[in-house]
């Protein structure tokens, strides 16, 4: 209100609304008031408002809608960390990864630790969107990742594998769907002991007796007497898990039958079986005349895991094949025994490239630091192949300089160094997950497997060790 006298003197109070102009403003004032105040308020509700809708939505299994939120935010919005969880999960539900990467990137910023319940369903979704891949290799790279890891919840998923048309996919399938411990309830495991293909057959009826799935004892049987090869070489086994020791008879007389095939087969099993009276026939097969069964031969003793191992495994570092030295020197490594290391030490010169790196990862496993020197140099090599070899020696290390080397080879301008890198990083210490992270986003789909493979491994490491403290 304002205060005026006229020209008697007398007061007079006008109202400054009374103005026309003056009046116009108000009202303008007032709309605008009116208009802004609740937009303001609707947006600062928004972010709450928004998120609610995402966990009904997410709770409800509706991924899509939830993926549809997070992509109309405003350009400007600040979504909070919960709507932030949701939309990452729900990007990985769908198989979309690649989203879920770049917001996993909007939550962890560099220099914060990374965030494992997080990054463990992430893993998984990157190998698991891949199962149905139109490229084989990259369905073979997935189904070989899940029979590593072994897990129970990816039950569906490994029994669908054993529709896959190829047999290599069928195979890990079902090698998968034992290690995670589903033989023994699994009816299409029991279906695949019937595939067409003979490769399918044996990791079914490995699986099963591993399982001890007493129920398929009678088809083991029927192979055993029916079928020659390979295939009656892990019927026999699979029998021998069964409680039928007398098997392991028919295995070790399998060694020496004149097919090659049959005989690696054989050495194969009796490695695994370790059983002290096959060390003699494994020992033996390192002079056999074929190069591949001496080389098999040279791997079960590494695998068998006995000091009698040396004196036929020092007999096969000195053989006129490079592939049956470097298994020899591999194995040495594996046996655990540091006096062996000047037998492996001379194989560091040998004139082979492969079998150096197979030295080098030998000397490792006993301890010796130094040959993570020569396995760098051989990380730098220009046949992509050696460097991955080189990648393969440095997993057996858990030392910074190997981790250093690794983190490079997985930034190589080659795709199979690279796998070899992020395969040998799920051995080494926590700090590698940072690395295998940043491995996610590689652009070749079997070495994003090959990654995500390795961190799980390492997660699942990290999580027993906090469990045991």
């Amino acid at each position: 209100m304002v205060t005026r006298f006229d020209a008697a003197g007398r007061r007079v109070i006008r109202d400054p609304a009374s103005n026309p102009a003056t009046r116009a403003r108000v009202i303008v004032a007032l709309i605008l008031t009116l208009t802004t105040v609740p937009l303001f308020t609707a947006s600062a509700e928004t972010p709450s408002a928004v998120e609610s809708k995402a966990a009904a939505l997410f709770k409800a299994g509706d991924y899509p809608a939830v993926t549809a939120l997070y992509r109309d935010l405003p350009p400007d919005a600040a979504p909070s960390n919960a709507f932030l969880r949701l939309s990452l999960l729900s990007y990985v539900r769908l198989g979309r990864t690649d989203e879920a990467l770049a917001i996993y990137a909007k939550l962890i910023q560099p220099g914060r630790p990374h965030d494992v319940s997080l990054l463990r369903p992430l893993a998984l979704g990157m190998i698991t969107s891949h199962v149905r891949d139109r490229k084989e290799h990259v369905r073979i790279a997935a189904y070989s990742a899940l029979a590593e890891l072994g897990l129970p919840e990816t039950a569906a998923i490994l029994e669908d594998g054993l529709l896959d048309s190829s047999v290599v996919v069928r195979a890990r399938a079902a090698e998968a769907i034992g290690k995670a411990g589903l033989a023994l309830k699994s009816g299409a495991l029991r279906r695949a002991l019937r595939d067409e293909m003979p490769t399918v057959r044996i990791a079914a009826m490995t699986a099963l007796g591993e399982a001890h799935a007493a129920d398929v004892q009678q088809r083991l049987l029927d192979v055993a007497r029916t079928e020659d090869g390979p295939e009656a070489i892990f019927a026999y086994a699979a029998l021998f898990k069964l409680g039928r020791s007398e098997k392991l008879v028919d295995i070790t007389s399998a060694a020496t039958l004149p097919d090659a095939e049959t005989r690696m087969a054989a050495l194969g099993v009796l490695g695994r079986l370790k059983r002290p009276a096959s060390l003699a026939v494994l020992a033996q097969a390192v002079y056999d005349p074929d190069p591949s069964v001496r080389a098999f031969a040279a791997g079960a003793l590494g695998e068998f895991g006995s000091p009698g191992g040396v004196a036929p495994l020092t007999h096969a570092i000195g053989d006129e094949m490079a592939m049956v030295r470097g298994m020899a020197a591999a194995s040495l490594g594996k046996l655990g025994i540091k006096e062996n290391r000047p037998l492996l030490s001379a194989l560091t010169r040998d004139p082979n490239l492969h079998v150096r790196a197979s030295a080098a990862e030998g000397l490792i496993r006993l301890g010796d630091t130094s040959a993570i020197t020569l396995a760098t140099e051989l990380a730098r090599h220009s046949d992509p192949s050696i460097r991955g070899a080189a990648a393969q020696a440095l997993s057996a290390s858990a030392d910074k300089e190997a981790l250093a080397v690794l983190q490079t080879l997985l930034q190589d301008q080659q795709p199979l160094p690279r796998m070899m890198a992020a395969k040998g990083l799920r051995k080494s210490s926590d700090g590698a997950i940072p690395i295998l992270v940043k491995g996610l986003q590689d652009s070749d789909e079997a070495v994003r497997i090959a990654t995500a493979n390795s961190l799980l491994q390492q997660l699942t490491r990290l999580s027993s060790s906090k469990r045991r403290r």
